[in-house]
């Protein structure tokens, strides 16, 4: 209950216009010293608040920061398709929906993306490339960077003290 008396003052604020949809993705690879297994986190906001989001434990063990990465980019990319398919069905939406940016901190992510073919040996993160590739053709999301300090995902790769 004091927890509840101190917060009373504490809110999302959620502007009316523009009502553009985005996300942040990052990952944290290897963070915990139990398992080999990296974190996917995004973020999406709608009018300035956030709307989405998750934290949760990859269920692939990705060999390096890159795949890591390209993992949790494809998670949110297909939050993304879900979110713009709700919007359409909404009116809040404009008709046609244009494509969910996606904020990322990884260059190597995005430019081994944005490369029509992945070359790494793992069929779990070819799958995930491919999701990501078909997604891009399609006009459903597009990616950009965005440093990591400026990235709304990056707080939930940090560990709690």
């Amino acid at each position: 209950m004091k927890y509840l008396k101190k917060t009373t003052n504490y809110c999302l604020h959620y502007k009316r216009y523009p009502s553009v949809l985005e996300g942040y993705s990052d990952a944290g690879w290897n963070t915990l010293l139990d398992d080999s297994k990296s974190t996917t986190d995004y973020i999406f906001t709608m009018g300035g608040g956030a709307i989405t989001w998750i934290s949760k434990k990859q269920h692939i063990i990705s060999q390096s920061t890159m795949e890591a990465e390209l993992i949790s980019l494809a998670s949110a990319s297909e939050k993304a398709s879900w979110l713009k398919d709700l919007l359409s069905e909404m009116t809040l939406g404009k008709k046609p929906n244009p494509s969910i940016l996606i904020h990322c901190d990884s260059i190597a992510c995005i430019g081994r993306t944005r490369n029509k073919y992945y070359n790494g040996k793992l069929r779990s993160i070819r799958r995930k490339h491919s999701t990501l590739r078909s997604y891009l053709t399609n006009g459903t999301i597009n990616m950009d960077y965005v440093r990591s300090n400026e990235n709304l995902a990056d707080p939930l790769t940090k560990t709690l003290s």
